[in-house]
């Protein structure tokens, strides 16, 4: 992606979420010069990966196949001092926009329809070799109500509701077409961006930057390379 690509994203982001009422953490406002003013600590943001995060998964097609993420809190899962023993996200879709198809190894989370349209979301089991299993039905709870659904079958999910997304149970959600845009919010376990995304296509988790203007905003891979550092 190119940076003005990225800085646009960040930008309507932030003014979706204030729309709605919708508030992040200091650093998530932080120009450049902030983050390398060295008046913070910021070790933790940077080890668990803490702040924005632009992807269109390496495919160039940002408005299909891309989000907008905002990570808020994370820990590690090789050093408990760091940060918080559990994660929370916001995921933030355009009218249409879908992540890919994929699944989790180690990370549990619901999947929260925070506000603005109607998330959609399709489900399928994960065989014992990885793939997708198009067949079996899955079982899983909406609100904390257990539900058996069809392979693939859609699932609306609209403000205020949520739905728990265990370990191997493949998962494609999308900002429903013609619904408005949509923030989500995620509350899971501790997120490995770096280790535990399988996904059934072929994508990268995360983008190519082309540097065609300067930096709003840094993303949260690439701090080092950015900030310095370790």
């Amino acid at each position: 992606m190119k940076r003005s690509e990225i800085n646009q994203a960040i930008t309507w982001a932030k003014d979706l979420l204030e729309e709605n009422n919708i508030k992040l953490p200091p650093f998530g406002y932080w120009t450049l010069d902030e983050w390398l003013s060295g008046k913070h600590d910021i070790s933790t943001i940077k080890t668990v990966m803490l702040g924005w995060d632009i992807t269109d998964y390496g495919k160039d097609r940002f408005e299909e196949l891309g989000a907008v993420l905002f990570t808020l809190r994370n820990g590690s899962l090789t050093d408990a001092s760091l940060g918080t023993p559990y994660a929370e996200k916001l995921i933030v879709l355009k009218d249409g926009q879908r992540l890919p198809l994929h699944h989790h190894a180690s990370k549990t989370e619901d999947i929260i329809n925070r506000a603005g349209g109607v998330m959609g979301i399709k489900l399928y089991n994960a065989k014992d070799d990885g793939s997708v299993d198009y067949d079996s039905d899955v079982s899983v709870d909406l609100d904390g109500v257990k539900h058996v659904v069809k392979a693939g079958e859609e699932l609306l999910i609209h403000p205020g509701e949520s739905i728990t997304l265990r370990p191997f149970m493949y998962h494609l959600f999308w900002a429903k077409e013609g619904r408005g845009d949509l923030v989500c919010g995620e509350v899971s376990s501790i997120n490995d961006d770096m280790t535990d995304n399988y996904n059934a296509e072929e994508v990268s988790r995360f983008s190519t930057v082309v540097e065609d203007e300067p930096i709003l905003h840094p993303l949260c891979n690439e701090y080092v390379k950015v900030l310095g550092g370790k």
